[in-house]
Formats: structure tokens, sequence, C-alpha cells
């Protein structure tokens, strides 16, 4: 007996519908599809998914469950909280390097997201995710001593979503690279224990001295990988090439 059909019914029509979904899309995904994916009859999806939109919704928590299963391994054994701010983008970078039946395509939630109408249940619950995502990225933030936490949060989602947005659309991670690299770099320039920047006109120190955390510094970051294979730090230039990209921090696998 092969190991899929000793899978319960249920666990193997969602990773059926997670496969699908991710690589097709939601409503050009039917039932029928789902079924066959899974090798279960259709009786058996509706003994354990009341609907189609029952089914949905558990696909979207899946793969917010998945998320923060990357992002605890990178973040395990780190005790650096910039250190833990980054590993959040190095989780984005690990669901980038999934391997998908018609590759990387971006955020599977917000691709979900963007299929379902408002008020939709599924809405809701990639809208708590990307909540957690950045409540995340606070907590870390004030564990540095970092000012204004919240607000340098909110700026750090931006960057990361956008970034996530622009490399589902190309189909690559080098938006995310750039992404983390900027957001190294933005780390770097906030001195911990400076005043709330809350309503200054540079309202991310961008102009500051750089902290603790720069390059050269006391808690200078991780040594990531390059494309070329040689090693740098994030936020200085690759010498072993043309084309500087800072890879995924190592110190969080």
């Amino acid at each position: 007996m092969s190991t899929r059909t000793r899978e319960p019914a249920k666990d193997r029509i969602l990773a059926a519908a997670s496969r699908l979904f991710y690589a097709r899309g939601m409503a050009a995904t039917g039932i029928d599809a789902v079924t066959a994916e899974a090798g279960v009859a259709k009786m058996s999806l509706y003994n354990n998914f009341a609907s189609k939109e029952d089914l949905v919704v558990a696909y979207i928590h899946a793969r917010h469950e998945e998320w923060l299963g990357l992002y605890r391994a990178r973040a395990e054994g780190l005790t650096d909280p910039v250190r833990k701010v980054l590993a959040v983008f190095d989780a984005y970078l690990d669901h980038a390097h999934c391997a998908y039946e018609h590759g990387f395509r971006g955020c599977g939630l917000l691709n979900a997201a963007a299929e379902l109408p408002a008020g939709a249940p599924g809405r809701e619950v990639v809208r708590a995710h990307k909540e957690q995502v950045q409540e995340i990225l606070r907590d870390h933030l004030a564990d540095a001593g970092l000012p204004n936490p919240a607000g340098l949060a909110e700026r750090l989602s931006f960057l990361l979503e956008g970034a996530m947005t622009r490399a589902g659309l190309e189909g690559t991670d080098e938006r995310l690279r750039t992404a983390r690299a900027l957001a190294a770099d933005m780390l770097a320039t906030v001195p911990a224990g400076a005043p709330d920047p809350t309503g200054a006109p540079d309202p991310l120190g961008v102009h500051a001295p750089a902290g603790p955390h720069g390059p050269g510094g006391t808690g200078e970051l991780a040594v990531a990988k390059t494309s070329t294979g040689a090693t740098m730090h994030a936020g200085t230039e690759e010498k072993a090439g043309p084309k500087a990209r800072t890879g995924n921090n190592q110190a969080g696998q």
C-alpha cells in the first residue's frame, strides 16, 4: 500500500486542493479536479468539507500555518531581535523557493483573497494572517528597543508585501532579496533608544548614524550567500560578481 493511500482522505483532499488552487487558481479548479488529484470519490470530499467554500477556507488556513512553520524554522535559535525581523523576510524567500507545479506565483494568500468577494470568510483569514506578520515584526522591533515599533513594522510590512507581489509577477525571488537588503539597511540606521520619531520629517531615521546592528557594529548582521556563492554582509556590495544580491540569512537555518 502506498504512503498516499495510507493518508487520511481529508489530508489528501486538502493537499491536492492546495497544489491546484495555487497553480491554477481557485475559481479555475473544480471539485472534480480536486477529487481526481486526491484519488478520492466526490462523496469523500463532501464528507470532510461541507462545500467548496469550506475547502477554500481550510486551504487558506493551511497556507497560513505553512508560512508560520517557515518563519519559526528561520527564527529558531536566534537571539538578536533584528535578526528575527530579517527572519520574516527569509521565510518569504523560503516560500518563493518551494517547489510548485507551475512555478512561483507570489503569495498564495493574496492570490486567494483576490479571487474572493468582499466579506468572504477566506478574505478575513488572509487579513488576520497579514496582521499577524506585522505583529511579529512589531514585537521584534520593540524587543530591539527601536523607536515607534508599530510604525516601523507597518513600513516593513509594506516593503515586504510589495516585494512579494512583484516577485510573484516576475516569477523570481529577486525583489524579495532586494527588500531584505533594504530592510537590513533601514534597521541599521535607526539607533536603539532614540526618541520616538513619529511625526518627524525623517520617521525612519534614515539620515541617522548607523546603529549597533549596522555593518561593522557590535551586532553586525549575519553573513549571507550571494547569487555567485560568495559571502557578504547584508547591505554591502558583492565583490565576486557584477550584480550584487543579498541572499537568505543563513543564521536562521
